[in-house]
């Protein structure tokens, strides 16, 4: 089963729903401030090297975020 993509926007809800800015996102992924920023300035699926995302995505779901796939309904975000 593959990992559906996430999109900037998804990345940006699940923040304002944890509460964190571009800087704790980068402090929980490990990813640089600077990357975080300029990731977030683009529109579309979250780019970047893979290991960027999926560290981006996984502080996310570690702090307790679902990315719900598009379902006819649009892509979004949840806390368990």
């Amino acid at each position: 089963m593959s990992i559906p993509m996430v999109s900037i926007r998804q990345v940006k809800a699940a923040r304002a729903l944890l509460g964190w800015s571009q800087n704790d996102l980068a402090d929980r992924s490990g990813v640089s401030r600077p990357t975080v920023k300029r990731l977030e300035a683009s529109d579309g699926e979250l780019g970047g090297r893979a290991t960027t995302s999926d560290a981006i995505r996984s502080a996310l779901e570690a702090a307790g975020v679902e990315f719900i796939a598009e379902n006819g309904g649009g892509a979004g975000v949840r806390l368990r």
